[in-house]
């Protein structure tokens, strides 16, 4: 990605979706030239010179401190996720050269054996274990059950943005596709201003970009988000819709992997899991029984 392209996409996206009514500022004239405030704007309530924010706005952050960057997300009123994201690309700005990252493990074979008993040991609840480009490492039982139409191809280690916009199975089983899109788009959107260099994320990003349009175009917004909690409806093809909740905990032993948990909004959500782990329990029954008669 460039960096500077990214600076300046960023802060102008950011600058155009605020109003001067939102910021506190008088709308002087009903016909603006631009959308959203104008630089003189966001300077003045960043308390800074307006050649120096157009020098930032034009994606130069060398030298920018923290104070600044704090003032600048006050003024355009950046949530936690945008803020962090402004941060990450001020850092990367600064870095000189390339940054060390380690790159996430993208193999089971990778994968500490501790983590795969961990989540084997939840037997009543989804869980997997993800790096930050969406790969699916590990998953329980239940978990791979939960997922069971992201693990019918060929690739041995999933990938759920993948499977998200390139797969025609996706907008069946994710009823709210769109806005699971999005919110995907913007998760990998934050990962990427973080890790820049991360050839195997740009490569995921590339793909996507090139043969999924609704992708593109959300890439353009530069909207930011952290996958961190929430909620999500699946349309599963043997219990029908299920909403669940999800936390995602980082693994601070394996960086850049989260174990993510899902547990049902209601009750008659927990009893179509309980479906799910039972039909799950009975096809492994017969296979071991077909096993044992060969």
């Amino acid at each position: 990605m460039n960096e500077t392209n990214e600076v300046r996409e960023f802060l102008t996206s950011r600058r155009a979706r605020l109003q001067p009514a939102q910021a506190g500022l008088p709308a002087f004239s009903s016909t603006r030239r631009v959308p959203g405030l104008r630089r003189e704007e966001v300077a003045l309530l960043s308390q800074m010179s307006v050649d120096y924010y157009t020098r930032l706005e034009r994606g130069n952050l060398t030298g920018v401190s923290e104070a600044v960057l704090e003032s600048l997300a006050r003024a355009l009123q950046l949530d936690a996720a945008e803020t962090e994201h402004l941060f990450d690309l001020a850092r990367t700005a600064n870095a000189g050269a390339r940054p060390r990252r380690r790159s996430p493990k993208t193999s089971r074979a990778g994968l500490r054996p501790q983590l795969q008993r961990i989540i084997d040991a939840m037997t009543d609840l989804p869980a997997v274990i993800n790096n930050d480009r969406r790969d699916i490492l590990a998953a329980n039982r239940l978990g791979r059950a939960l997922y069971s139409p992201m693990f019918t191809g060929s690739d041995p280690v999933p990938n759920i943005a993948r499977f998200t916009f390139l797969d025609p199975a996706a907008k069946a089983f994710f009823p709210q596709w769109e806005q699971t899109a999005s919110d995907q788009v913007a998760s990998i959107r934050q990962v990427a201003g973080r890790y820049p260099y991360d050839k195997d994320l740009t490569d995921l990003i590339g793909e996507l970009a090139t043969r999924s349009e609704f992708f593109a175009r959300a890439w353009g917004q530069h909207d930011v988000r952290f996958h961190q909690s929430g909620s999500k409806r699946l349309r599963h093809p043997e219990i029908g819709e299920v909403h669940l909740e999800f936390e995602a905990m980082e693994l601070p032993a394996d960086p850049r992997m989260s174990l993510i948990v899902y547990t049902p909004h209601a009750e008659a959500d927990a009893d179509q899991l309980a479906l799910l782990n039972m039909l799950n329990s009975s096809a492994r029954t017969v296979r071991a029984g077909a096993d044992d008669e060969r």
